[in-house]
């Protein structure tokens, strides 16, 4: 499936600020993330438009998900907004499928005019939709998690990720992060302008089997979480039947010959529910199919190790490529990845190379 690609952002862009899981932007704990967000939005000369729905509250938008993906459609037919910026994930996201998939207006709107989405976590579920419909679209920083860094500025190296947002053409080598940070404890307003903990990153990109020879395809993946709930329905029941009724996960065939980009949340699940996430993949397909696979630093290092035992275990391939501890995902900082771009794992560099142009 050939997606279409959206243009970079320019200085003067509107971008579109949309709650499509949690609709935490609008409760009072989250009050003092809009002004930060906001000015480092600004300060990448872009112009922040909160939709309508957006600052609504969890409570309004778990009760209404027509009003989260009413805001969805709003973006994509406003010519005025160039770019979408989720708020941050959540766990429900797959309630949006019924109000947009069955809407031909906005599937037609979405294939016409490509615009720049990003977010991570539960938004999977809206990078597999927009996929569906043939958007490429991005991996990457959300508004509260990135752009509301409550630290005195955006972790650097996810913000050298989304100034690329801004830069047409193909980015340069995703590489390591030199240092890595732990997830806050304090997200109140008395944590504004306090740094995160950091470390020295002491792995880097590991290889966990295969040979050192680089491997290549197209990006897709997501949060293994994600795909573990849109598969089984074992955290909502009716997610599952919401996920074939629409045809969401990617089938074996469509895997073929890709690179499954795969990380953990924030619940930091222990090694025995990874194993089974990783098993129902197995027997999905993807293992036998993909050229290789991207894994993303767990978040804190948690089960740093336990888990690299788990990856080598489970996909049945001893041969196939497996690249972890890579920044992307639930661990910070982070960089963007973009589905349906060609990319090319250099195992003996250490790095990420974009074969073709992301951004028009």
């Amino acid at each position: 499936m050939e997606l279409q690609k959206p243009r970079a952002l320019r200085p003067g862009d509107r971008v579109a600020v949309v709650s499509l899981s949690s609709g935490r932007l609008g409760d009072a704990c989250c009050a003092h993330d809009i002004p930060l967000g906001t000015k480092r939005l600004r300060a990448f000369g872009l112009e922040p438009v909160f939709m309508p729905n957006a600052r609504k509250g969890s409570e309004y938008l778990a009760a209404h998900p027509e009003a989260r993906a009413d805001d969805l459609k709003a973006a994509f037919f406003d010519a005025s907004i160039s770019g979408i910026v989720c708020a941050i994930g959540g766990d429900d996201t797959y309630r949006l499928a019924p109000f947009l998939m069955t809407d031909a207006a906005f599937c037609k709107r979405v294939r016409e005019t490509p615009k720049l989405f990003t977010g991570f976590s539960d938004t999977t579920v809206d990078h597999l939709l927009l996929r569906r419909l043939g958007l490429e679209t991005f991996y990457g920083p959300c508004f509260l998690c990135d752009l509301a860094e409550l630290g005195p500025e955006m972790l650097p190296y996810t913000k050298a990720a989304f100034e690329s947002y801004l830069c047409p053409g193909r980015p340069s080598p995703i590489v390591s992060s030199p240092v890595w940070y732990e997830e806050r404890q304090d997200f109140s307003e008395n944590a504004v302008g306090t740094p995160r903990i950091s470390h020295k990153e002491t792995h880097g990109f590991e290889l966990l089997q295969g040979d050192e020879k680089p491997f290549s395809g197209a990006l897709l993946g997501g949060c293994l979480e994600s795909f573990y709930d849109l598969l089984t329905g074992i955290r909502h029941t009716e997610e599952a039947a919401v996920c074939t009724r629409y045809d969401l996960f990617p089938d074996a065939a469509e895997w073929k010959g890709k690179i499954l980009f795969a990380e953990t949340c924030e619940e930091m699940p222990v090694p025995a529910l990874l194993e089974k996430e990783l098993a129902l993949l197995r027997e999905r397909g993807v293992f036998d199919a993909v050229n290789g696979v991207i894994v993303g630093k767990p978040q804190n290092e948690v089960y740093y190790e336990e888990y690299k035992s788990v990856w080598r275990r489970a996909t049945g391939r001893p041969d196939l490529p497996i690249l972890y501890n890579v920044n992307f995902g639930h661990a910070y900082p982070h960089t963007i990845l973009a589905y349906g771009a060609r990319v090319e794992a250099d195992l003996v560099k250490k790095e990420i190379r974009y074969l073709e142009d992301i951004l028009l």
